[in-house]
């Protein structure tokens, strides 16, 4: 018995995609351009595409006897924080989306596990989880301002950038400090 829809898609959603204009005949095709706000929270904890910000699909939906393949790219923008200076990262992304939505009632092998393809409720299927897998998997868990950042001191915390090239912090050891106060005073 098949497991019944959790919740109803609408298609004023913008990405809710509507396939009634693509026929179901294998090898069918329709291009999806359009541009749509981004989703909450799709990213990182120290990078991500900012909520409401451009998204940009241009996409082929292709129709297979299992349903319809989406594929295509999308592309946007990303800001966040470097990882290892915290200076502000904005940058743009273009990803590839490559994904299968098995009709309703399609029992084929590569279409049984509800949980590894997208199931179609009538002629609409929810985009989001393929986009939202797309983006943040090629996301940087570790996100860097440029790839030689020579990041924060770590006793001072001013950026390396900044600081002249004989930077240093003299190394003392806690248990010899009183006895550098002591020279100190005899002086």
């Amino acid at each position: 018995m098949p497991k019944s829809s959790q919740s109803h898609l609408d298609p004023r959603q913008p990405l809710v995609v509507d396939t009634t204009k693509l026929p179901r005949q294998p090898g069918a095709t329709r291009a999806l351009n359009r541009v749509i706000p981004a989703p909450v929270n799709l990213g990182l904890e120290l990078i991500s595409v900012p909520e409401g910000s451009d998204v940009e699909l241009d996409l082929t939906l292709t129709s297979v006897s299992e349903g319809v393949y989406v594929s295509g790219r999308v592309r946007g923008s990303l800001s966040g924080e470097c990882g290892r200076c915290l200076n502000e990262i904005n940058e743009s992304f273009d990803v590839k989306i490559a994904e299968l939505f098995a009709y309703e009632d399609s029992t084929t092998e590569e279409t049984t596990d509800e949980d590894e393809v997208g199931r179609m409720q009538g002629d609409l299927f929810d985009l989001e989880p393929a986009l939202r897998d797309a983006v943040v998997l090629t996301l940087p868990t570790n996100p860097l301002c440029r790839p030689d950042c020579p990041g924060l001191c770590p006793d001072c915390g001013v950026h390396f950038d900044d600081l002249p090239a004989e930077h240093s912090h003299e190394d003392v050891d806690p248990r010899w400090a009183a006895l550098r106060n002591l020279s100190q005073t005899e002086e």
